[in-house]
């Protein structure tokens, strides 16, 4: 009997930004590690790994007016990604976690191994 072998899948996904494409990583990432994101979530991490922090006045107010949102739901974002350690405090900057943040100027492959046990 021949040794059964793994299943290789490749995908291909083409955006038109690197935000676009910094919320496609964060999304596979919250959905692989069972985060339970939600999208303005994702969007907050994707927006502030682009920009390098969240903690600029003028980063903020371009992330409000892009996605139509407030100040004060900001906050309440980077209270619960602090929890869960995908936002970090660095110095008096809130930023992405090192662990997680890619270059979304280049193309990105990403390999995924969900393995039993």
């Amino acid at each position: 009997m021949e040794p059964t072998k793994g299943i290789l899948q490749r995908l291909k996904r083409k955006e038109e930004s690197d935000i676009l494409i910094a919320e496609k990583y964060y999304t596979i990432l919250s959905a692989v590690n069972n985060l339970h994101l939600t999208n303005r979530e994702i969007q907050l991490v994707a927006f502030t790994a682009i920009k390098g922090n969240i903690s600029y006045a003028n980063n903020r107010q371009e992330f409000c007016d892009i996605y139509k949102t407030t100040s004060p739901t900001i906050n309440n974002i980077i209270s619960k990604l602090k929890k869960i350690g995908v936002l970090v405090k660095d110095g008096s900057k809130v930023k992405v976690n090192n662990m997680i943040v890619l270059d979304f100027t280049k193309d990105i492959t990403l390999e995924i191994k969900l393995t039993h046990g």
